[in-house]
């Protein structure tokens, strides 16, 4: 992984430059896109069977983007194989092609170019990337969190775009492959996810253009939202009854701890990863955390930590200090140790951070 980041060529997009496309022929309104580095148009176009992966834990986005480059792909008369390294979860089953999703067992060795999307750093690809077998090949990475590392030897990073599916809208574009169909409705969930429903802070108008043309193209935007973030398992309830009975409060930050044993009881092994975007929706608090104990691929217990917080406050730097990564409004990490040290470390620095991001206000 060393020699990959030293012959690195990053393409970093700090801001999303608009020009003007080509109109497309719905009259209502005119789409701009961003303009593309020809190394990233390039490098797709010289391969063909290409390996794409996303993160692990993943979430509309990921699945989004993973299934929209497999269509674009596949328009282009490609070879790709996607991959992930968890089980595909109920709510996203839906989207097409997310049964051809393979998992790490079943990925091989040689491939002409591997695509990760919406990982910020080589980890987050799991196990679907060995390295001892996959790091001499050309590894383009196409993202939007701001805390992206930039792993790759093509890496396309655009912190102003919502979601890694609307750079794929502005990719498809530039390789002329119709925003139409399947490709429309997986890019379009990624969206939705993403902003959970339009609703943070960086929905844009340009967003909402975006998503109007992926509509349409073709994409449910009422069945996406229904699928996506408006149904969940009964068991969920019950796991949020338990761990929300001790619930605290303090200092401008709200936060539960969720144990395997209450997962266990509960008969759910994931709290869907919405508890933190529910808990944010306290009037009495501006930062929102949530910590789940886990257990990792070598069989030691770990935490994963969801972050979430309102306007004007930033979650995304304390995430990428601790060897995660997001955005300033919702990030996260995932830390070796007990429930109990993780959690009572990491509020201790939330509670910091919020103090000096308010004593700025």
């Amino acid at each position: 992984m060393e020699e990959r980041v030293s012959r690195q060529n990053s393409l970093f997009h700090p801001y999303c430059v608009l020009v003007p496309d080509k109109p497309i022929t719905n009259p209502i309104y005119n789409l701009m896109a961003i303009v593309i580095d020809p190394t990233i148009l390039a490098i797709i176009h010289q391969h063909n069977h290409i390996l794409c992966v996303s993160h692990v834990n993943p979430d509309g986005d990921a699945y989004g983007s993973l299934l929209g480059m497999g269509w674009i792909l596949r328009h282009l008369g490609k070879n790709p194989v996607l991959a992930m390294q968890d089980r595909t979860p109920t709510e996203f089953r839906y989207l097409p092609g997310s049964g051809q999703i393979i998992n790490p067992s079943a990925v091989a060795n040689t491939y002409d170019l591997i695509i990760c999307l919406d990982a910020s750093s080589a980890d987050r690809m799991g196990t679907v990337f060995r390295a001892e077998a996959h790091a001499p090949i050309p590894l383009l990475v196409i993202d939007h969190h701001i805390t992206n590392t930039r792993f790759g030897t093509v890496n396309w990073i655009a912190p102003d775009c919502v979601a890694t599916c609307q750079m794929l809208v502005y990719l498809a574009q530039a390789l002329d492959v119709p925003l139409a169909g399947p490709l429309a409705e997986c890019l379009l969930t990624g969206l939705v996810t993403d902003t959970l429903g339009f609703r943070t802070s960086n929905t844009t108008p340009t967003v909402m253009e975006t998503a109007l043309q992926l509509m349409h193209g073709g994409a449910n935007l009422p069945n996406i939202v229904a699928r996506t973030l408006s149904r969940r398992s009964a068991r969920v309830f019950q796991l949020w009854g338990v761990v929300l009975a001790d619930l605290h409060l303090e200092e401008g930050v709200i936060w539960v701890t969720i144990s395997r044993e209450q997962m266990k009881r509960a008969g759910t092994n994931r709290d869907d990863g919405q508890l933190s975007s529910m808990l944010i929706t306290a009037a009495e608090a501006d930062i929102s955390a949530t910590f789940t104990e886990k257990v990792d691929e070598t069989g030691q217990v770990a935490v994963e930590c969801s972050f979430r917080a309102k306007p004007g406050y930033d979650v995304g730097a304390l995430a990428f200090e601790l060897g995660g990564g997001g955005h300033p409004p919702a990030s996260g990490c995932t830390l070796p140790g007990t429930l109990a040290e993780v959690s009572q470390r990491v509020v201790t620095a939330l509670k910091a951070a919020h103090q000096q991001q308010a004593a700025l206000k």
